[in-house]
């Protein structure tokens, strides 16, 4: 999950493979990233645990909780893009 919480932080490229067109990803492609990358963890976790034994059903609860994790663990990545001074 930290992994694919920084991985559009880390790249250029569209899901680290596709090039674009301009020379850096925008704030937005790096979002839709994000939240693309986030289901599909969470649908490797679905299926991980239907494959253990029984799948619970969830709450809206527990997508705010995995969320907001999810967000947390890609702070890292979001300062290393973002925040960090760089010596150009």
């Amino acid at each position: 999950m930290a992994i694919a919480a920084n991985f559009p932080f880390f790249t250029e490229s569209l899901f680290g493979v596709f090039r674009l067109k301009q020379p850096e990803k925008s704030a937005w492609i790096r979002i839709f990233e994000l939240l693309l990358l986030y289901f599909l963890v969470l649908g490797i976790a679905r299926l991980l645990e239907t494959f253990m034994g029984n799948a619970f059903t969830q709450g809206w609860q527990f997508y705010a909780v995995t969320i907001c994790l999810y967000l947390v663990l890609g702070f890292p990545g979001f300062v290393h893009r973002y925040l960090r001074r760089r010596s150009d």
